[in-house]
């Protein structure tokens, strides 16, 4: 994967993880009491988080001062 189809993948991903906190937030706030669906929806944020953090990981290299 180049590093610009990694900068793409990286915006895609954060864009879906910001959906994902509005309907999260959407269920919580319409107390339609699916805890279920909230739940799998949480995982899915924090599995597109640790996406997210793998490419910055890449792109972003450590430097030692």
């Amino acid at each position: 994967m180049t590093e610009d189809e990694m900068r793409k993948r990286l915006t895609a991903l954060r864009l879906e993880h910001r959906d994902l906190d509005a309907a999260i937030d959407a269920l919580s706030t319409a107390g339609s009491g699916d805890q279920l669906q909230i739940a799998r929806l949480k995982k899915r944020k924090l599995r597109l988080k640790d996406q997210i953090s793998m490419i910055e990981d890449h792109l972003i290299p450590d430097i030692i001062a």
